[in-house]
């Protein structure tokens, strides 16, 4: 009777080949969107201080509000898998 563990390496390479490259990723990538959905405001905030003079200043705060909403929208599942 042969028992299979993760360090055989048989078992191991079946275990990897069953899983794609995508799901490997979805945690890490749902779990950094998370939190950068957190932080981001706060750059926002220091933008918006700053004033939205000149239009670089406006683009960036278009493109961190951009970056916001997809940051929420892949992280929004985090903590409910």
């Amino acid at each position: 009777m042969s028992s299979s563990s993760i360090t055989d390496p048989r078992s191991l390479r079946e275990t990897v080949s069953t899983l794609s490259v995508p799901r490997l990723l979805a945690r890490p990538v749902k779990q950094l969107s998370f939190w950068a959905a957190i932080v981001l405001p706060f750059m926002h905030l220091s933008l918006l201080w700053t004033g939205l003079d000149s239009p670089s200043m406006t683009a960036a705060f278009i493109g961190l509000v951009a970056l916001n909403i997809c940051t929420l929208y892949l992280g929004h599942t985090h903590g409910r898998d």
